[in-house]
């Protein structure tokens, strides 16, 4: 009877944490994508859709830096609405008043929030992944999904930074469509150093050593992983001003 009580007992906390979790998780994507989740989930597949036809139809002999070219537009609108405007959000619907009344609580809302938002855009690139290799060519999706990481972490840590800064959605979208001009700009002529935050490194340059350019590859994904954490932790820096949110 003390055994079936027991097991009883822990059933019910594993299902109360469970259920919990699912309710928090539900809540703060509901915050995040403040109602449109679905809409630019279905934008993001709609672009890669239309990008993959265009290479069909008009790349031949494509490989895998090609899908990862037409894969990485996904990753980038997916994570670009919720850090953007996340901020503002927040502000919009008095949330940021209540985050600020409660000592560093802010700190782990969002926290939770952007890991929540990078591994949610980790999973649907998995899945974009695995519709390029049914329907395009076969390559390693792990890989692959893994590699578009870098610099979707990348770009949304520094929208999330420049959020704390501008602290309006509107005008931190302006800001970050202007780093992203000046960063393809600039990706020409940084393409075969480790600097580039477009870097593609299933496109190996002609007359490059393989085990250079895997070198430039892991070298990159250190600058973006090192970056990533650099914005992360000064935009949880930010928002302790309290008087600049909170006018």
């Amino acid at each position: 009877m003390d055994k079936s009580v027991k097991i009883f007992s822990r059933e019910s906390r594993l299902y109360f944490w469970a259920d919990l979790i699912y309710k928090m998780a539900r809540y703060n994507l509901k915050i995040i994508f403040a109602g449109r989740f679905i809409w630019f989930v279905l934008a993001a597949l709609l672009f890669f859709i239309l990008l993959s036809i265009r290479l069909v139809f008009q790349t031949e002999g494509f490989d895998s830096s090609s899908v990862y070219s037409i894969l990485i537009i996904p990753g980038i609108l997916l994570v670009f609405y919720p850090t953007v405007f996340g901020i503002q959000s927040d502000a919009d619907t008095r949330i940021l008043e209540i985050l600020f009344g409660i000592p560093d609580y802010r700190y782990k809302v969002w926290m939770v929030r952007l890991v929540m938002i990078f591994l949610l855009t980790w999973f649907l690139l998995y899945l974009f992944c695995w519709v390029g290799y049914f329907g395009l060519i076969p390559f390693s999706v792990f890989e692959m999904s893994w590699q578009l990481m870098f610099p979707v972490l990348f770009l949304g840590s520094l929208a999330f930074l420049v959020s704390t800064i501008v602290k309006n959605g509107n005008g931190t979208a302006v800001v970050m469509i202007i780093i992203g001009v000046l960063l393809l700009m600039f990706s020409e002529f940084l393409s075969r150093t480790q600097w580039n935050v477009f870097h593609n490194p299933y496109s190996i340059p002609s007359r490059m050593n393989e085990m250079i350019w895997s070198q430039i590859s892991r070298m990159n994904r250190l600058f973006l992983a090192l970056s990533s954490v650099v914005f992360f932790l000064g935009g949880l820096t930010n928002l302790q001003r309290r008087e600049k949110f909170l006018k």
